[in-house]
């Protein structure tokens, strides 16, 4: 895939490569998940089994590429930002494994496969998402520390962004949310923190390891977020209008749950023009970068916007 800049606005970026982003980042990332997380074979084995079961399940790596492009704009490189990277990766997977068990939104798919607690049980599964948290903090405090950000500030970015506040602050809301009426305040509240709070942590751990400046995080900060939420209106755009087998999950899980989502709200197109309208702030608060610099940023940003799964 090339994105060109009819792709973006105001011709950023011009003709690159994505696709070849996209493979080149995967492999980095999914190396270096190999080597951080605990071999399959340690004891207990069978955590280790599930742990990376759902880590190797298919996952496009969108969070922690997202840290690396971030890296790369502020001047860093790949080596620095990569535990980072991965430790997001940990999160993310934590909360898939968590949000798919019974108690929660209770589905048999993830990406294509059978989801973890089908596979090894609901103990085993609950467990190996708290590991995978757990590890999050312990690549957080392995990694390097930068003039500008010590192991305190990458420790609390993370334990902030996972925390009562932020991703599990949007879980419960989801979940109470259920069979409610929920206007699209309620409901940006939900997407804010489940959805958007990870994707936004991702690029600030990522201008971080290059010891960014605070205009950098700063512009760094309003692009994750608003690329976090095109990401879940999309997100839900998609539960209404594609197959299970395209989605790699159970299509219309929201509708099945009675849950608010934007098309249920607005309606579809009114959905796509708000995604549209996010993703273009998105692109606006890379303008305080070098252009040569954001070009892997925007071009994931066009990716998620136009993304069918």
């Amino acid at each position: 895939m090339v994105v060109s800049s009819q792709h973006i606005v105001n011709g950023r970026p011009a003709d690159f490569d994505l696709k070849n982003y996209l493979d080149r980042c995967g492999r980095i990332v999914n190396m270096g998940l190999d080597r951080l997380l605990p071999p399959a074979k340690a004891k207990p084995r069978t955590l280790h089994e599930s742990m990376r079961y759902s880590i190797f399940a298919g996952g496009k790596r969108l969070r922690p590429m997202l840290c690396l492009a971030a890296a790369e704009a502020c001047g860093g490189n790949h080596e620095a930002a990569l535990p980072l990277a991965c430790a997001v990766e940990c999160i993310h997977t934590y909360s898939l494994i968590h949000d798919d068990l019974p108690a929660m939104d209770d589905d048999d798919l993830r990406r294509g496969n059978p989801t973890n607690h089908k596979v090894y049980g609901e103990g085993i599964a609950i467990l190996a998402g708290d590991a995978l948290l757990t590890h999050a903090f312990e690549l957080a405090a392995g990694c390097d520390a930068w003039p500008r950000y010590d192991h305190q500030a990458i420790v609390r970015e993370i334990a902030v962004t996972a925390g009562s506040k932020q991703l599990i602050a949007g879980q419960v809301a989801d979940l109470e949310g259920e069979s409610c009426d929920l206007s699209r305040v309620e409901l940006k509240y939900i997407h804010e923190r489940k959805t958007s709070a990870l994707l936004c942590c991702s690029v600030r751990l990522g201008g971080m390891s290059a010891n960014c400046t605070p205009k950098q995080l700063k512009a760094l900060t309003d692009f994750g977020y608003h690329v976090g939420l095109a990401f879940q209106v999309i997100d839900d755009i998609l539960d209404v209008t594609q197959s299970t087998e395209q989605l790699g999950k159970t299509a219309g899980k929201d509708q099945s749950a009675a849950k608010a989502t934007y098309p249920s709200i607005v309606g579809l197109e009114k959905s796509r023009t708000i995604a549209r309208q996010l993703t273009g702030r998105a692109f606006k608060a890379l303008e305080a970068f070098p252009k040569r610099r954001t070009a892997a940023l925007n071009a994931l940003a066009a990716y998620l916007l136009e993304r069918d799964r």
